[in-house]
């Protein structure tokens, strides 16, 4: 992801959000589970942050996701649990 010189997020990635949340409003109601569609998107964001990134920068980003999940951030951001 490129930052601007406050390490902002770019203007668009509201925008990219919402196109992921209709991406994932189909699968799901084309009857696609949740994992399936879930590892399908990880893989295409992987594969993109592949042709941008280094694999430092990428593990990097990894990292970051797996220290959001030890600390309960993702659980936080899902709402409830179920």
């Amino acid at each position: 992801m490129q930052f601007d010189a406050a390490d902002e997020a770019p203007q668009d990635l509201s925008h990219a959000g919402a196109i992921v949340d209709k991406a994932i409003e189909y699968m799901l109601g084309q009857n696609i589970g949740a994992l399936s569609a879930a590892s399908a998107l990880l893989g295409g964001a992987l594969g993109l942050l592949a042709r941008s990134m280094t694999d430092e920068a990428i593990c990097q980003v990894l990292t970051n996701a797996l220290e959001s999940v030890r600390h309960g951030e993702l659980r936080h951001m899902s709402g409830p649990e179920a």
